[in-house]
C-alpha cells in the first residue's frame, strides 16, 4: 500500500526529506505522495519513516493503492535497479 498526506497537513516539511524513494514532494496546497514511487519504506526501514516523523499523523495508508509487502518490495527492487 502507499501512503498518502491529508488535508490535515500543515506544510512543516519534515516529511520530504525522510522519504528514502523521493516519492513526497510540495503539491499546489499540501504536499503528496507519489504512489508509484511510495514502498512504505519496505526495503530500508522497518517503518514508514513519515508516519515516523510527522508531528500531526497526517500520513495514513492509502485505500486506493492497497499493495501487499511483497508487491512494495518488488518496487523497491525496480525503484533501486533504476538509480
Amino acid at each position: 500500500m502507499a501512503l498518502v498526506i491529508t488535508d490535515d497537513c500543515i506544510n512543516c516539511d519534515v516529511c520530504q526529506p525522510e522519504c528514502p524513494n523521493s516519492a513526497i514532494s510540495p503539491g499546489d496546497e499540501i504536499y503528496v505522495i507519489d504512489p508509484t514511487l511510495c514502498t512504505e519504506c519496505v526495503g530500508h526501514f522497518d517503518q514508514p519513516q513519515c508516519q515516523e516523523i510527522c508531528p500531526i499523523d497526517c500520513i495514513p495508508v492509502d485505500p486506493n493503492h492497497q499493495e501487499t509487502h511483497g508487491e512494495l518490495m518488488v518496487k523497491y527492487e525496480k525503484i533501486i535497479a533504476q538509480a
